[in-house]
């Protein structure tokens, strides 16, 4: 089977395979796991949460199926396997009842540590600098990419608007050449399974939430497989596609800080919370963030086929233009 094929096929299965397990799921989910409004919930009905299970297994499955059980690049992905289903089931406990943070956090930490200290010696984003700094650098990076996936699920669809771009486009690259075999069929299968999730998630009907059992382990493998673009050396698309998830999460983290407020807390102070609050239908939130990252997907494509360092300077800047406006547009209430 070809390359185009195979992630064809990973992409199909995991979303038909994602679709019908979350509906297996249901009626269990509505049982034990029911999320019920609060102060910073953007739902009014309790709703059941955990539909990330379906997301997590399809990808992991269909990934396994479409590298092969015995091929070493499958050996190579056990520890991140391995990781993301540990944060998972920290995940479902915690969203069943509740995890105190240093516990829930070390645990993350730990999980991110085993994926960054398996990586082979010759994966370096930055090769002048010392092989222990880049690594304890990913750790900080990683742990926090795992929880602000988390912190952005908090709208239907929100998370579908950012993965399936970024994945779409990942899997675009590999097919270009510029992404290797296996993080290419992860992204596929991840895309896949997200699209797989989204009817059952749709704003002002959603059935069903991902859950921290969806959002943080897809939060480390859609890292993982960023980490890769950047280790082949497209450092500015690697940080271009997730831009918009960057910066509202970084920037509202920061100013909690600095209003020296609880920023490990639920809260509702994230620019695309804002914008419900301002008035924007949800709906229209998330096909702006879906509209921004297909613009960033775009200029990250752009920076992989310049392959300029020039360039690439100017396609941050012009990103990181496309997504101040949009959180300054969420930051304003609508006309």
């Amino acid at each position: 089977m070809g390359t185009s094929l195979t992630a064809l096929f990973a992409f199909m299965s995991a979303a038909v395979g994602c679709a019908v397990l979350t509906w297996v799921l249901m009626p269990l989910l509505a049982r034990y796991a029911l999320a019920r409004p609060n102060a910073r919930s953007s739902h009014k009905i309790p709703t059941p949460q955990g539909a990330g299970i379906a997301v997590i297994a399809a990808t992991l499955v269909v990934t396994t199926l479409a590298l092969g059980t015995t091929t070493p690049a499958l050996l190579a992905l056990l520890p991140l396997f391995a990781a993301a289903i540990i944060i998972a089931i920290v995940g479902a406990i915690d969203d069943i009842r509740p995890i105190p943070v240093l516990p829930r956090f070390a645990l993350q930490a730990l999980c991110v540590g085993a994926v960054v200290l398996t990586l082979p010696s010759d994966e370096q984003i930055i090769p002048v600098l010392p092989l222990w700094l880049e690594r304890a650098a990913l750790l900080i990076g990683g742990l926090w990419f795992v929880n602000l996936v988390n912190f952005m699920d908090g709208l239907d669809w929100m998370t579908v608007a950012e993965g399936v771009p970024v994945t779409a486009a990942l899997v675009v690259f590999g097919l270009l050449g510029a992404l290797t075999l296996s993080p290419m069929l992860l992204a596929a299968a991840l895309g896949g399974a997200l699209l797989g999730f989204a009817p059952f998630n749709r704003p002002g009907a959603a059935k069903v939430f991902l859950g921290d059992v969806g959002s943080l382990p897809i939060g480390l493998l859609l890292g993982w497989c960023l980490l890769q673009l950047a280790v082949q050396g497209h450092v500015a698309a690697a940080l271009l596609l997730p831009l918009y998830y960057l910066a509202d999460s970084t920037l509202t983290l920061l100013r909690r800080m600095i209003r020296r407020e609880p920023f490990w807390l639920a809260h509702r102070s994230h620019f695309y919370q804002r914008a419900t609050d301002n008035g924007f239908p949800v709906r229209e939130v998330v096909g702006l963030v879906l509209l921004t990252n297909l613009a960033l997907a775009l200029l990250a494509g752009v920076s992989i086929a310049l392959n300029s360092i020039a360039a690439d300077g100017v396609l941050l800047a012009v990103g990181a233009a496309v997504v101040a406006a949009l959180l300054m547009r969420f930051a304003r209430r609508k006309a």
